[in-house]
């Protein structure tokens, strides 16, 4: 196993005595943890390009200390907290376990970013908290080899995509906190936390302490703090907010106006989900819309795989029942593979033109 075993009480002397590890994915780490450790106020971290192509972007330090402290508060991860750290270094979620790790005086275990992490260790390896993107606590769950280890991670933290019906159900029957963030590069990880099971889940996102909030004209959030350096980003994101939560709507630059009627295709994509669920359906799918002369936009149904595998009039009748007829996809389109970004997510709009373009071809 290629990894660094860390308490960190110990860590400090050997990363500033330790020649630099020759695997590029370590050596990343060490670069950061030294630079972090000789004082570097500040630092270039390239976004994940969910909303359009990566770029990089100036992070003061007090931002990431800020950030650090707010997690640890919110998630009781106090001096000697047992962290695996198997997120990508390159990106925010990642380099802030090494961030928290160094400023909460955890004991960090790194290893290089795999699909199942728990496949890197023996049975007796166990952990207080850990941050996975779904994909990963997804295949952990379904090998027979880990899926009885999971409560070897201990708090789970989940951000980087949407966390599907399928997984959610998964979720709900384990013990072990799991909790979904909500953040991006801009606001140095995450800014709100809700549960996903026990008697403390919820629908709604709790935002941490010291994070200013509000909607612009559109509804959607804006926020504020530290974690900003006092600066306000304003997000895509429509949201409802009470009190000191708020409840996920849908991003401002996924709705479409077909026949009028302005539809929310993140709405859309959950129930669809529902229904995939209830046919045992795994596969990819996303909502999106087309250009239509009556509707102007028409609401369209994409699923990777080939159509002769799924009953699409019976999913069509249950997306029925749970939808208007506004919100019910209007035609079923089936892809081999989606497109992806340069971070491996779903380029919904380039599958969709090429989908267009190979039948208009």
């Amino acid at each position: 196993m290629n990894n660094f075993p860390m308490p960190w009480n110990t860590s400090i002397t050997a990363i500033r005595t330790q020649d630099r590890p020759a695997d590029p994915y370590f050596g990343k780490a060490y670069d950061f943890m030294q630079s972090w450790l000789n004082g570097q106020q500040t630092f270039t971290l390239q976004t994940s390009g969910s909303t359009g192509t990566p770029k990089p972007i100036e992070i003061d330090r007090n931002q990431l200390i800020a950030s650090a402290q707010m997690t640890g508060k919110a998630l009781d991860l106090g001096r000697g907290t047992r962290a695996l750290v198997c997120l990508n270094v390159h990106y925010i979620a990642g380099l802030m376990m090494l961030v928290r790790g160094m400023e909460l005086d955890w004991e960090m275990t790194i290893i290089e970013p795999s699909a199942n992490p728990l496949l890197e260790f023996d049975s007796h390896a166990e952990f207080d908290f850990t941050a996975l993107v779904p994909l990963q606590l997804t295949a952990i769950l379904e090998n027979p080899q880990t899926e009885k280890q999971i409560e070897r991670l201990g708090k789970i933290l989940l951000g980087g995509a949407p966390v599907n019906v399928t997984l959610q159900r998964e979720i709900e029957a384990l013990t072990i906190p799991i909790y979904q963030s909500y953040g991006m590069t801009e606001t140095v990880s995450h800014i709100a936390l809700r549960r996903l099971n026990g008697a403390k889940s919820s629908e709604d996102y709790h935002f941490l302490p010291n994070i200013d909030f509000g909607t612009d004209e559109r509804g959607c959030l804006h926020i504020s703090g530290p974690v900003t350096n006092g600066g306000v980003v304003q997000t895509n994101d429509l949201v409802e907010i009470s009190g000191n939560t708020f409840k996920w709507i849908g991003r401002a630059d996924n709705v479409i106006n077909s026949g009028g009627v302005k539809i929310v295709l993140d709405k859309i994509d959950e129930r669809v989900g529902e229904v995939f669920y209830e046919f045992k359906i795994h596969n990819a799918f996303f909502n999106w819309s087309v250009p239509d002369e009556k509707l102007g936009q028409k609401l369209v149904l994409v699923i990777e795989g080939t159509e002769n595998a799924l009953p699409v009039d019976q999913i069509i009748l249950k997306i029925r029942k749970r939808l208007s007829a506004y919100e019910t996809p209007k035609h079923v389109y089936f892809v081999q593979h989606f497109s992806k970004t340069t971070t491996d997510k779903v380029d919904k709009r380039h599958t969709v033109q090429q989908l267009l373009a190979s039948q208009n071809g």
